[in-house]
């Protein structure tokens, strides 16, 4: 099948580069439109893919079709579009709040959908994103779209009232990461480390607790317990965390990204 993108850009690098890389879709068979010549020319030079400025040339040479826009751009691009989608042509949204109800209405007739939610750590293959198909899409093509999203992430089918919690959970929460890596770092730069080996140790910590979650199954809270040993330095580091109130901090971030997520 032949891939389709409108926008070119990080999200839209990061999926395609995945495809790419694993050789799901060689990128002679990948098209992708951007509003700007230079979003355009860098996705030439960086994957070899084929461009073009107008989105409906995207609908008229492709099979499955990325949505790559941001969110305000939408309606705009669906109406663009909508006339020359065909009944046999798949499109993938990764838009948060654009719900599968509200697509259809936008398109105004029977369309192959799948709502999706990925995140920025697919640009290095380890995203983790979230898939929704509507009742148009048969097993064999959701299991395609599958394969195509798995090229850069895991990926978890999820109906559809959880994708705004998925937004807060994944979709924003690497911003979150981020920040706790950068004051980690600015704590060890304090104690007197090179801030370039700060964010080394900061970050390979958070990697390798993220993979002993993944990887052993064992609860956060079993794995949290194996590194607090009785009267220890650890737990009373998370003493005073827990006397910040970092569980909630980050329990009441991501309820507004949810709420956030829901009005848009």
């Amino acid at each position: 099948m032949k891939l389709g993108f409108i926008g070119t850009g990080n999200m839209a690098s990061a999926i395609m580069g995945g495809i790419i890389k694993n050789q799901i879709i060689p990128a002679e068979e990948i098209i992708g439109a951007d509003l700007f010549a230079s979003g355009r020319e860098r996705a030439k030079a960086q994957f070899g893919i084929h461009v073009t400025d107008s989105n409906k040339e995207v609908v008229e040479k492709a099979d499955v079709i990325v949505l790559s826009v941001k969110p305000q751009f939408y309606a705009d691009v669906i109406h663009e579009i909508k006339d020359v989608i065909r009944a046999d042509q798949i499109v993938i949204t990764i838009a948060p709040g654009k719900t599968l109800a509200w697509l259809a209405e936008q398109f105004g007739k029977d369309v192959k959908l799948v709502r999706t939610m990925p995140n920025t750590p697919a640009m290095v293959g380890a995203g983790m994103t979230a898939a929704c198909p509507n009742e148009h899409m048969t097993e064999e093509e959701t299991a395609y779209v599958r394969t195509l999203l798995e090229s850069f992430s895991r990926v978890e089918i999820v109906p559809e009232r959880l994708m705004d919690t998925v937004v807060s959970v994944s979709g924003s929460s690497p911003a979150y990461v981020f920040m706790l890596i950068e004051a980690m770092a600015d704590a060890a730069v304090s104690g007197g480390m090179p801030r370039p080996q700060a964010y080394q140790f900061a970050a390979q910590a958070v990697l390798g607790s993220a993979k002993m979650v993944l990887e052993t199954g064992k609860h956060p809270g079993e794995l949290k317990d194996m590194v607090c040993s009785p009267a220890g330095t650890t737990i009373e580091a998370v003493r005073v965390l827990e006397e910040r109130g970092f569980r909630s901090a980050v329990f009441e971030a991501m309820k507004v990204c949810e709420e956030m997520s829901k009005g848009m």
